[in-house]
């Protein structure tokens, strides 16, 4: 099969059946051959799907594979990570079977393409002993762990793979090592032997089981109050029923869980988890339909010409926008046309995600420029923020976008900005290559290639990249074929057309993680305001420290530019011959360069990649008397600098605690709540009374009937 695409085998119409082991088979239907390519988007691949099928339309249907030598598991293809893991996964097998199936009431249904009638092909339900029917999905659960060799998305996926396993197979378990790079689990079960060991794979970085006992020694239990049933597992479980029925009650949500998953719950459990599902469910509504509309007034009215945009979409999600003036006019005014789009998991507020467009100051410094909060990181939420970035933007300069190779930039950003230039960002290709070093190299081997990768990114010459690449054929020609399989001309100096001026990669998802606070949950609304606080505090240092630089460029231009002035002593100058204007110069070390000081070019490229002279350039420049400083381009130059910084960002007073409008029609869910903390472990201690109001009764002696004293302590002689 060729390189980079797959025979696929599309199966409607059949149905599928799961013996005693859980190994699933399908049959009846009809097939249909088709390619798939490894370049294709999702749409592409439906695209294709529906013109094999005679056109049928593809908006309810999914689409599910096994993986090679694995039957128990159908794995979904839902985005284009999905779809190239899937040609990836397959790239050695001859055939690879997708299953086209139905929803319907939330089940997947494989369907005949013409006229057939829908077949359920979900897991087939087991019978319990006592003859009572578990319902399906708990079934399917039984086999959410297959073996040695899973593949998951990260230690979240395993772990929710795992309790669903636990409860699905009626035991307790507890974590041994339970971190980001790998868990270990064992029964709870005397004397029980089972284990479950995963973590991530130093080759290809993917979290995997490693190692899992065959089966369990401990009888099955009668899950009471079942440790695993916590209260966010049952949130979970409900809430799509609580959205359809808001008064769900917990006894009810007890039987059900009981009946459906095997689970005893109490009471107090049930309401817990019915509380939790509240939050989310509505907090999030109360927010799109007041509090966001309200803040991005505020925002516009306390920061005038900023950008505040809330859009919402179905099932209480949301979008939101947001780009200070202040941020858009350094920008355009202060910063080299260069933007890196990357996406940012606030560690407290996992359901959000920000999409951040970020660009660096003269001195190589983060500068945010526009951000928006999103539920997912989505080709379509990708497209939207480009498109409000834009109407943001008043500059007529092309941009340079740097990213990553994931998530449909590639397709979104030209469709946006038609003129631009796109780049990897150098960081994360260097984290992709290294995972195709496998196991085989040695340490010193995968150092040594990987220096070659940064110098063949760094190259400003063909030949010297052609040199460096050469060097990593050498050692393996994979992985040289790899590295011009994704367009060296996205990612080297000596092919890329855009500006990036000898910055690389920005590390904003670092910095806004270290801004945000991780012992509180916060609102959207809070967690933007942190943001904006942030950058306010930072514009004010910036600026405030530039006004005590004397020279003409920043710190680190001004530092750059010497090293090469000291380079250039040693070099000799000769006018080019045929030089009419007296402009083009020949500068002679252990090679020859030319230099053209009118057009600001010299052939060793180093001045154009990063905008400051080479050492060949400054050399000619001593020679005909004229200052480095002018040939530099002006975004090091500390005026531009202090351009980037000359706004403020205005403080908005009243985000915590708005005013009270006398409009009756407007409800408290209009306005912010306050910082949700986490609750203190232990019995909340009780605040002892007042001693100041404490009324005490007084003391009086049984004896002579005074008060001030007792019986014992009565000094009143006793009559006899």
């Amino acid at each position: 099969m060729g390189k980079g695409q797959i025979v696929a085998v599309l199966q409607v119409g059949g149905e599928f059946r799961t013996d005693d082991d859980g190994h699933m088979s399908y049959s009846g239907g009809e097939a249909h051959a088709m390619l798939v390519k490894s370049d294709w988007t999702f749409s592409a691949f439906k695209h294709e799907i529906s013109s094999t099928l005679n056109n049928i339309k593809l908006d309810q249907f999914v689409f599910k594979y096994f993986l090679p030598r694995n039957n128990k598991t159908l794995i979904s293809i839902s985005n284009d990570k999905d779809l190239h893991r899937m040609v990836e996964f397959h790239a050695e097998s001859e055939t690879t079977y997708i299953y086209v199936m139905k929803k319907v009431d939330n089940r997947a249904v494989s369907v005949v393409a013409d006229s057939g009638t829908p077949v359920d092909a979900t897991a087939i339900v087991p019978t319990t002993q006592d003859g009572s029917k578990r319902q399906k999905v708990c079934a399917t659960w039984k086999n959410v762990i297959t073996g040695v060799g899973q593949v998951f998305e990260g230690p979240k996926d395993f772990r929710d793979a795992l309790h669903k396993y636990a409860i699905a197979h009626k035991f307790h378990y507890r974590f041994i090592k339970n971190d980001s790079s790998r868990v270990t689990a064992e029964c709870t079960g005397e004397d029980c032997p089972w284990r479950i060991h995963a973590s991530k794979s130093p080759a290809k970085k993917q979290f995997m089981i490693k190692k899992i006992s065959e089966s369990h020694t401990c009888e099955s239990e009668t899950v009471k109050s079942h440790r695993l049933a916590s209260q966010r597992w049952v949130a979970s479980v409900i809430k799509e029923k609580l959205r359809d029925s808001p008064n769900y009650r917990p006894r009810d949500i007890a039987n059900d869980l009981q009946r459906e998953y095997g689970l005893c719950l109490n009471y107090s459990q049930a309401w817990r988890g019915r509380s939790i599902a509240q939050k989310e469910l509505y907090s999030t509504h109360e927010e799109v339909c007041g509090q966001l509309p309200w803040f991005c007034g505020r925002i516009m009215e306390t920061n005038p010409q900023s950008v505040a945009t809330v859009v919402a979409l179905e099932d209480s999600k949301f979008r939101f926008f947001v780009a200070f003036h202040a941020s858009l006019h350094g920008f355009e005014h202060g910063c080299r046309p260069l933007l890196f789009l990357d996406v940012i998991s606030v560690k407290p507020n996992k359901q959000w995600k920000l999409l951040a467009a970020t660009s660096v100051d003269s001195e190589g410094d983060v500068f945010p420029v526009a951000f928006a909060v999103v539920d997912d990181e989505s080709s379509e939420h990708w497209h939207w923020f480009l498109e409000q970035l834009k109407s943001s933007l008043s500059t007529s300069h092309a941009i340079t976008f740097i990213s990553n190779r994931e998530n449909g930039l590639w397709d979104e950003v030209p469709l946006v900005f038609p003129d631009s230039h796109h780049g990897y960002c150098v960081d994360y290709l260097i984290e992709e290559f290294k995972t195709q070093l496998d196991d085989a190299w040695t340490e010193e081997a995968r150092d040594v290639m990987v220096e070659h990768l940064k110098k063949a990114i760094y190259a400003c010459t063909d030949d010297e990249f052609n040199q460096y690449i050469e060097l990593i054929k050498c050692e393996s020609d994979k992985l040289a074929e790899w590295l011009m399989e994704i367009k060296p001309e996205r990612w080297s100096d000596a092919f890329f057309k855009g500006s990036r001026l000898g910055q690389y990669s920005c590390n904003i998802s670092s910095t806004v993680v270290e801004w945000i606070p991780t012992r509180y949950e916060l609102s959207v609304v809070q967690l933007v305001d942190t943001i904006r606080c942030k950058l306010m505090e930072m514009m004010y240092t910036r600026r405030e420290s530039s006004n005590a630089w004397t020279e003409v460029l920043t710190p680190a231009a001004n530092q750059k530019v010497h090293e090469e002035v000291s380079k250039a002593h040693t070099l000799n100058v000769i006018p080019a011959e045929s030089n009419e204007n007296g402009n083009v110069f020949k500068v002679c070390d252990d090679s020859v360069n030319v230099v053209n000081i009118d057009r600001w070019e010299c052939t060793c490229r180093k001045w154009h990649v990063s905008g400051l002279p080479c050492m060949h350039a400054i050399a000619v420049i001593e020679r005909i008397g004229h200052c480095p400083y002018d040939y530099c381009v002006k975004y090091f130059r500390t005026e531009c600098y202090r351009l980037t910084y000359s706004m403020s960002i205005n403080p908005i007073p009243d985000v915590i605690l708005p005013p009270i409008s006398s409009d009756p029609s407007q409800s408290p869910a209009m306005y912010p709540c306050p910082i949700r903390t986490r609750r203190r472990v232990g019995r909340p201690k009780e605040k002892p009374a007042d001693p100041r109001i404490t009324i005490k009764r007084a003391v009086r002696c049984s004896r002579c009937k005074a008060y001030g004293h007792n019986k014992a302590t009565c000094k009143v002689p006793i009559s006899t």
